[in-house]
């Protein structure tokens, strides 16, 4: 009898949260919602422009994308990460660079299966995770197990790491990517790394997986995730793309071709236009940057202690209880957080709270919090 997907996928965490979220909607002021990283400020400018120029699309778009888009991909990458330029062929063509995707969730998800997964492999996840990399090897049917440590990783087909860290805004070290790096090569597994949050560093310099200094300048077992979400307030236009080794990309473009995984083609005019321009960027880490500096210091004020946080969009953050307990703590003062358990089983102590709400909202939370 076939065996449904859904008997292997968790419940949607955020279900749980309704009674917290009823509590904290009671509290005069109305409820402040720090609980998942949806960006609330402004699309920029260009990429607006960019949208309004791009109405005439008629034709069915292709899944590589536009020359426009895989030249920007292309100058992103080299030009911000310090990824070493592909060049061209002999023939004067542009290899594959990167491999839209549809909002960088359903490459999470999918990227298992795509890759040829299946039931007699492995898939290694960091052991506080973002909920996705274990749904993608659900949906996979691979066998799932957690390891941060490359030197102590099994051999396996697939690994996903996560630097900025959603949730723990923890930066991996050099050493440690370079270990995984190593790991890859030695067990020809695929290296999948989820750089999502790379332009928000603050206490750390993250790098990419795909910087010479990491990878020894061979792309070779690496992929690395991107996503134009947070850094340039699109979340809901779903634009991202994976980059990498030549021949893993080559082999996901054609399973998403056959499977229509095609962004739609305004879309990948906005990205384009978006991804070589770096000003909308900084203006919006000055916006974060200034909630992070009301809002750590407002939950010190009532008894946490902030972990990791070096980058990314959130606070780690624990008052030596559970988890739970600091989420209904929280909700009587009406603000809406994320318990650690959503993200495993070793992270029950913890709450996630995002700096994803307007300056208003944040303050408020931080006038709450005396």
């Amino acid at each position: 009898m076939r065996k449904p997907h859904t008997s292997t996928l968790p419940d949607f965490p955020w279900d749980t949260l309704a009674a917290a979220k009823a509590r904290a909607g009671e509290h005069p002021g109305g409820m402040v919602d720090l609980s998942v990283g949806t960006p609330v400020d402004p699309v920029p400018e260009i990429g607006r422009e960019a949208l309004q120029g791009a109405t005439n699309w008629p034709g069915y778009p292709t899944t590589l994308g536009t020359p426009a888009l895989q030249d920007a991909i292309a100058s992103y990458l080299t030009g911000r990460l310090g990824v070493a330029d592909p060049g061209v062929t002999a023939a004067g063509d542009r290899p594959v660079v990167g491999v839209p995707a549809i909002g960088t969730k359903e490459l999470v998800a999918q990227l298992p299966h795509q890759l040829g997964l299946g039931p007699e492999d492995t898939l290694i996840i960091p052991e506080v995770a973002y909920p996705t990399y274990a749904v993608g090897g659900a949906l996979a049917r691979c066998r799932v197990i957690v390891c941060d440590d490359p030197a102590q990783a099994p051999p396996a087909a697939m690994a996903w790491i996560n630097s900025p860290s959603n949730p723990t805004g923890a930066v991996a070290s050099a050493e440690t990517l370079r270990g995984w790096v190593t790991w890859a090569r030695a067990n020809d597994a695929i290296l999948a790394a989820d750089e999502c949050y790379l332009e928000f560093g603050w206490e750390a310099d993250p790098q990419s997986i795909l910087h010479p200094n990491i990878c020894g300048g061979s792309h070779a077992n690496l992929l690395s995730a991107h996503s134009l979400s947070k850094r340039s307030n699109l979340a809901g236009y779903r634009a991202g793309f994976v980059a990498g080794d030549p021949v893993l990309l080559a082999e996901l473009l054609e399973v998403r071709k056959h499977s229509g995984f095609m962004m739609p083609g305004p879309i990948q005019d906005v990205m384009a236009a978006l991804l070589v321009d770096h000003d909308h960027v900084a203006i919006q880490r000055e916006r974060y940057a200034a909630r992070r500096a009301a809002l750590r210091p407002a939950l010190e004020r009532v008894g946490f202690t902030i972990h990791h946080s070096q980058a990314g969009l959130y606070l780690w953050a624990t008052r030596g209880e559970h988890g739970r307990d600091s989420v209904a703590f929280l909700a009587e003062h009406g603000i809406l957080v994320a318990p650690g358990d959503f993200y495993g089983a070793a992270s029950g102590e913890f709450v996630r709270i995002a700096m994803t709400a307007t300056d208003e909202r944040v303050q408020a939370a931080v006038d709450r919090l005396v």
